[in-house]
This record gives structure tokens, C-alpha cells and sequence, in this order.
């Protein structure tokens, strides 16, 4: 089904409502330069170039197919586990390669931890699902008090602690979509990342679960470097703080969220928010 295109209208609404100002920090938290991946021979992503920044949100737009969660999951290498895929140019986190031979990568995937689009909570209960992380890195020493104390902040951040407070043994995936979503997101939390990466986190969720989530986003930014795919524009306009438009593997332009909508350089990016393709 054709997503129903905003309008420039629309979209000056959701910025005149949220007064959306532009707070991003001067501190690069992670960049990417000349990023290529190749999928066998094919190649998926064209040479990009871009820098996420603290306490920021930022939004991956452009139609099905063109590279935006492909680009995504290269933050945290998760491109690693397709057999077929290979990646090329440089990454870095706080400075550093995230390629470098030396780095763990389980350690890299909960500083910069992932929400998937199908919320995917374990088959366990919903203090375990966040305890588990913090076991798996050494966060706490058998301690049963740090982990409550951990279990509880996590929930209460991702906004689901006086929801599920009375039934912490109940198992996650009794919840509803979009309380697991919320729990996958207090999962990321769990084990204190830096970076949360979501790929399209709303798009098997209803109208108020999504406005419930799309909030926390916004709480969470002052903690954490946000980086969104979505397929939903307006989406991008509410929550974020700088879109990138990406197209047949190119990111065709970057910029600050408002004027990515309102006074795109591109052609094809104007064409693309107006709904002449997509």
C-alpha cells in the first residue's frame, strides 16, 4: 500500500508544534566516511559520509530498497552476521575503528545498541529480559540489589515501570506490541549504551503506542545519540533533529530536520517529500 504523502503544510505543523530548535551538541559521537557495502558483488551503499552527534536524533528517510537500514546496521556491525556482505571505509566511535581487530564486538553492540522493527523480546520474563544483559557484561557481581535497581531504572526510562512493576516474572511476550517494544528498548538501556540505533521501531505499532514511543525518543536524546530509519515522514519531522535523505544507495543530502522539509537542496529529496516517487 502507497504510504500517503504530507504535505509541506503538514510538515510545518508538526514543527510549529513541537517549537522543534535545533540543541545539537559540537561533540561527534560516531562518524562514517566512504562507507561502502557490498552485498556479493552488488554494491549497496555508495561511499557515505556522515557524523552523528551527542544527544541528538537523527532520521534516515527514502524509499524502500535504498540503503538506509543496510547503512544503519553498519554502526554496530550487525552487517557482520550476513555471509554475503562486506564493508568497507571507516567507522568510528569516539575516535575509534569500530573494525579494529582488537575491539569486542559483543562489547560494541551494547555501547551502540539496536530496536529492532518487530519488537523481539526474549522467552523470558520480563526482569529477565533486562537482567540478562548486565549479566552478559559483567555490570554486576551477583548482586540481586544493583540488578533490581538496574531492572527498574531501565523500565522506568523506557516509560513501562508502573506498567508491569506487579508482574516483573510475567513473561515479555505476554505484553502488548507495544509494551514490548518498550521493553526491547529498556533492554538497549540495560546495559548503558552510548548510541541506540531503531530500524522503522513503529511501524508494526498502533496510533498511541507509537505516540508513546516517539516521545521516549524524545526524552532519551538527552542521555544517548539517536539514529532512526523510518519509513514515515511525518515521523521523522516530530522526532528528529537532522534527516538524511538516502536514494539507490546514496545519501543524497543531510541537513537540520526543518529545512531537509521545507528547503531541500536536492531535487530528488524535494521530489521524494512531495510524493512524486516513493
Amino acid at each position: 500500500m502507497k504510504m500517503e504523502q504530507p504535505t509541506m503544510g503538514a510538515m510545518q505543523m508538526s514543527f510549529d508544534d513541537k517549537q522543534k530548535v535545533s540543541a545539537t551538541s559540537s561533540t561527534i559521537k560516531m562518524s562514517a566516511r566512504d562507507v561502502k557495502v557490498f552485498y556479493g558483488d552488488t554494491e549497496a551503499l555508495h561511499g557515505i559520509n556522515m557524523d552523528l552527534y551527542e544527544n541528538e536524533v537523527v532520521a534516515f528517510i527514502g524509499p524502500s530498497g535504498c540503503g538506509k537500514s543496510t547503512f544503519l546496521r553498519c554502526f554496530n556491525r550487525m552487517n557482520d552476521t550476513i555471509d554475503s556482505a562486506r564493508v568497507t571505509g571507516e567507522i568510528l566511535l569516539d575516535g575509534r575503528d569500530i573494525h579494529d581487530k582488537k575491539l569486542d564486538v559483543v562489547q560494541l553492540r551494547a555501547q551502540v545498541g539496536m530496536v529492532f522493527q518487530k519488537p523481539n523480546p526474549f522467552p523470558k520474563s520480563i526482569y529477565e529480559n533486562i537482567a540478562y544483559g548486565p549479566r552478559l557484561h559483567g555490570l554486576v557481581d551477583n548482586n540481586k540489589s544493583d540488578l533490581d535497581e538496574i531492572v527498574e531504572t531501565s523500565l522506568q526510562r523506557a516509560g513501562l515501570w508502573k506498567e508491569v512493576k506487579d508482574r516483573l516474572d510475567a513473561p515479555g511476550t505476554g505484553l502488548s506490541g507495544g509494551q514490548q517494544q518498550r521493553l526491547c528498548i529498556a533492554r538497549a538501556i540495560a546495559v548503558s549504551p552510548e548510541v541506540i540505533l531503531m530500524d522503522e521501531p513503529c511501524s508494526a505499532l498502533d496510533p498511541i503506542a507509537t505516540s508513546i514511543i516517539e516521545e521516549l525518543i524524545d526524552e532519551l536524546k538527552g542521555s544517548y545519540t539517536i539514529a532512526i530509519v523510518t519509513h514515515n515522514m511525518q515521523q521523522a519531522a516530530r522526532v528528529s533533529d537532522k534527516t538524511g535523505f538516502f536514494h539507490l544507495g546514496d545519501l543524497v543530502e543531510i541537513n537540520e530536520t526543518r529545512e531537509i522539509f521545507t528547503n531541500p537542496k536536492d531535487s530528488r529529496t524535494e521530489d521524494y517529500i512531495t510524493g512524486r516517487f516513493g
